[in-house]
């Protein structure tokens, strides 16, 4: 064999390209993060943990369920929990390693310290696949925060920010 068939086929075996294959229609992923923050003496912290499970409809097209669990512990206070549950639609941007994501979510928000909800908003993130299955994930979220369908216009303001980083595996 010739020397530059031999360099391409060693190249080739140096980066295996296609053991990185994007989901398909009617592959499943699920994910798991958390967030975490304290004050500076350590006396407020909140933990987060976050899950979702998804199905794609095609290649590019995602929907599923997505659930957060809060843990807040204020110096004096009982540990206070809350959470929210959200259907989420994602659409993923190219086919390489890297997949971008903008998306929209609706659900709710309940627990012992917040006014129980509905919210629901945009979400934009990404993914990068570092095995042919398993892939780290990060995303933010801007939830709009109302009482019933009427109020979602009158809430345009009345919203938060959600953050979350994580692992995610596709089956």
């Amino acid at each position: 064999m010739n020397r530059l068939f031999k360099t391409s086929l060693l190249v080739a075996a140096m980066f295996p390209f296609a053991a990185f294959a994007t989901p398909q229609a009617g592959d499943q992923e699920v994910t798991l993060g958390g967030a975490g923050s304290s004050d500076k003496d350590f006396n407020d912290t909140v933990f987060s943990v976050q899950g979702s499970w998804g199905k794609y409809l095609s290649d590019s097209s995602l929907w599923g369920i997505r659930q957060t669990v809060n843990a807040r512990d204020s110096e004096g206070e009982s540990v206070q929990w809350d959470g929210s549950t959200r259907v989420f639609y994602d659409y993923h941007f190219g086919t390489g390693n890297a997949r971008p994501f903008v998306g929209v979510s609706l659900g709710g928000l309940y627990g012992e310290e917040v006014d129980e909800t509905f919210m629901g908003g945009p979400e934009v993130g990404i993914k990068y696949w570092v095995h042919d299955q398993t892939f780290i994930t990060a995303m933010a979220e801007y939830q709009f925060l109302f009482k019933s369908g009427s109020d979602a216009r009158d809430r345009y303001d009345d919203g938060a920010f959600f953050y979350s980083v994580g692992v995610g595996f596709n089956f």
